[in-house]
């Protein structure tokens, strides 16, 4: 990527958005459309189904809904979204269940365990599915598109309370680690087996430039620039692929609210991040949208 070239909204370049509603815990893109899941209302504190919004890439038109049945009660299950275009399906993180749920294009629903609490989704190379799993164990599992076991990594002792993990071209990992209660907030880099430190870059949580106060997510490029998004902080940094600082890309005066999850469509260079209203001391959102920066 030209880093020159990456541009925020607080240039003469506008980011669009698409229309507030329903919170969103999840956005991603696949072929020409973007998925964008929002928390429904439940009906007497039932959950009978999550919809998944389908809008076109071009002008974000909703074109239909895919339906997850059958989710139930608690507020919380999914956690996190991703998508594979090689087989052409949406990946959605049950935290509750402890489960994956995958949906194809046609609406096609099938599900598997994780046998822990999954937190963070992404996609590989091998078009196998990252499934980081936080807190107390500290673990990275890698399954096949339709739910197979392919390894599973314990992470070191000082990656604590991992959130997302993505895979390098070498096999190597980029993970965001600590929340809310732990003291360190940084972004590391992992040895192939997932038992080594290779870089971290920062680590007392914090607001100053290039450090995070509870980083959820990331992304990358073909490049492997790297795409931080920090929701204490409100904004998204982008780090080199050693894991240097290079600048900021989404400042808190592009966002409403408060970034919670987004996705990088490599080929139209745009970052999607969903932007969420939190009303309460249990961070509980009310209403979101999804903010496009171009970049």
């Amino acid at each position: 990527m030209d880093v020159l070239s990456v541009c925020s909204g607080t240039s003469s370049s506008q980011p669009h958005r698409l229309p507030e509603g329903a919170p969103v815990y999840g956005v991603t893109v696949l072929g020409e459309d973007v998925y964008v899941w929002r928390r429904n209302e439940t009906l007497l504190g039932l959950r009978v189904r999550e919809q998944v919004e389908v809008c076109d890439v071009i002008n974000y038109r909703l074109q239909r809904h895919l339906s997850v049945p059958n989710i139930g009660r608690f507020v919380g299950r999914f956690i996190d979204m991703t998508s594979c275009e090689h087989y052409r399906c949406v990946y959605m993180a049950n935290h509750i269940d402890k489960c994956i749920h995958r949906l194809d294009v046609q609406g096609a629903v099938t599900r598997w365990a994780v046998n822990d609490k999954p937190w963070g989704l992404s996609v590989n190379a091998a078009h196998n599915v990252l499934v980081t799993c936080g807190l107390y164990v500290r673990k990275i599992k890698e399954f096949s598109s339709h739910g197979d076991l392919q390894r599973e990594l314990t992470l070191p002792g000082d990656v604590i309370s991992p959130c997302h993990a993505i895979q390098t071209r070498n096999g190597e990992f980029i993970v965001c680690h600590g929340r809310y209660g732990d003291a360190v907030h940084p972004v590391c880099k992992l040895s192939a087996d997932g038992r080594h430190v290779i870089k971290s870059h920062r680590g007392q949580r914090g607001r100053d430039v290039g450090r995070y106060y509870w980083p959820p997510h990331l992304a990358a490029d073909n490049n492997e620039f790297v795409f931080v998004l920090d929701f204490n902080n409100r904004r998204v940094t982008l780090l080199s692929p050693t894991l240097d600082y290079i600048r900021e890309v989404v400042s808190r005066d592009d966002l409403k609210w408060w970034p919670y999850s987004m996705c990088l469509d490599v080929r139209r260079r745009r970052l999607y991040v969903a932007d969420n209203e939190v009303i309460d001391d249990d961070g509980e959102f009310t209403k979101g949208r999804v903010v496009v920066f171009s970049v």
